[in-house]
């Protein structure tokens, strides 16, 4: 299991100077969010019950699955509104990304999709880019940073286990939009194409937000 609950809990809360930018998103749960302790055992044998063609977990009591209200009831983010299109992208355009949004130089940027390997950034370096922007004093720069990371530790996490796909920084392009999509139903959706890949038998690991589909297990159990 992918899971990044001790990432988001190490990097803490945006300084305050971002705060606002942060909160502005309807992304600032999720910061609170994760699980940092998860259950294999429990995950697996849910799994194991995932049905493609229902998006569903079939349970000897019946069929349940994870719904838009649960992601708004658990995580508190945004469930109506636009859905944001994240179209795959070419390393050259995640450079030109990285070097827009991010205030990074091509140099930089050019470096770092190197290292990981194609339209991706490590964790780390996020984490690193950060702190220079905050010490810059480049804010909205810092804010887009930090959403990049948050998310690629929550909603889009994938089974690298270190890296976040560059195309997600293109829905900070505009922070004050980016309040207006709805993170809940992308990250349904993300949620079901990892389960929906997990349950077939040669797929050894599965990522997506890992804490959301436990604590939604938990409440089925609990119902």
């Amino acid at each position: 299991m992918v899971s990044h609950g001790r990432k988001v809990d190490k990097f803490g809360r945006p300084a305050a100077e971002i705060e606002g930018m942060i909160a502005a998103t309807g992304l600032d749960p999720l910061i609170r969010c994760s699980v940092i302790t998860t259950d294999p055992g429990l995950i697996s044998a849910f799994v194991e019950r995932w049905h493609r063609e229902t998006s569903s977990f079939h349970l000897p009591v019946g069929e349940v699955t994870i719904t838009l209200d649960d992601v708004s009831s658990l995580l508190h983010i945004p469930i109506t509104g636009a859905l944001h299109s994240f179209e795959p992208l070419v390393t050259s355009d995640a450079v030109a990304l990285l070097t827009e949004l991010l205030e990074v130089t091509p140099d930089e940027a050019t470096a770092e999709t190197r290292q990981a390997g194609g339209p991706h950034v490590r964790l780390s370096w996020l984490r690193d880019m950060y702190q220079s922007r905050c010490r810059a004093r480049q804010w909205v720069a810092a804010a887009r940073t930090y959403l990049l990371h948050l998310v690629g530790c929550t909603l889009f996490a994938n089974k690298s286990a270190t890296h976040v796909h560059v195309v997600h920084l293109q829905a900070f392009r505009d922070l004050a939009q980016a309040g207006t999509f709805s993170w809940g139903a992308a990250a349904l959706v993300h949620l079901y194409d990892q389960l929906n890949e997990a349950s077939q038998a040669p797929t050894r690991q599965m990522a997506g937000y890992i804490s959301l589909l436990q604590v939604s297990i938990a409440a089925c159990n609990l119902n």
